[in-house]
């Protein structure tokens, strides 16, 4: 009998720390550490108990802490105790591989720092709300890559074009609650039914 049940949610964190263990990115998907200073607290923590190791595997506070070091940066993932450590390996690498291509081979804070948008689209792509979605670096380099596009209406489809009115209207719709008068503007123009 198994002690816990089965969750789709397996990653608690994902994080990138620099060289002297400040937080570039992090990522929380639960209440583990529900404040700012509780995620520093972790996350120097962390670092400490990292840095000058080889090993790829850690337990930290009841938790499996999985990293990578390259150059001047610190990437981990973080899952409960009971978590596979292969599964939260295979998000790290792809994480890391994914950059890797996006940055061509440059991963480094200086370029990361210029590139935290593809960042942000990379980690959306790979865990969203601590599932895992994807593990293949191809396929979340291939993704990120259509979200970063501004394709002009000109070399739309009709349906892609469509979808955009009925994407912008629905953004309208939303703001018609949010801002009062002022976005009745806003959802006659992008509504479409005119």
């Amino acid at each position: 009998m198994f002690p816990l049940e089965p969750s789709l949610y397996t990653v608690k964190a994902v994080l990138i720390l620099d060289n002297d263990g400040e937080r570039l990115y992090a990522k929380y998907y639960d209440d583990t550490y529900p404040s700012v200073k509780e995620q520093k607290a972790f996350e120097k923590n962390i670092f400490s108990k990292t840095h000058r190791t080889d090993s790829e595997i850690a337990l930290l506070e009841g938790l499996t802490v999985v990293y990578k070091s390259n150059i001047d940066l610190f990437f981990y993932v973080v899952g409960s105790s009971h978590e596979n450590e292969v599964r939260s390996l295979a998000v790290l690498n792809c994480l890391f591989d994914s950059l890797s291509q996006m940055l061509r081979k440059n991963v480094e804070r200086r370029a990361l720092l210029e590139n935290m948008e593809g960042l942000f689209l990379a980690v959306d792509e790979i865990v969203d709300g601590g599932v895992i979605l994807e593990s293949d670096p191809q396929q979340v380099v291939h993704r990120v890559a259509l979200r970063g596009e501004d394709v002009p209406y000109s070399e739309q489809t009709v349906t892609q074009v469509s979808t955009t009115a009925l994407v912008t209207s629905f953004i309208s719709a939303y703001y018609i609650v949010q801002c009062g008068s002022c976005t009745i503007t806003l959802f006659t123009l992008y509504s479409p039914e005119t």
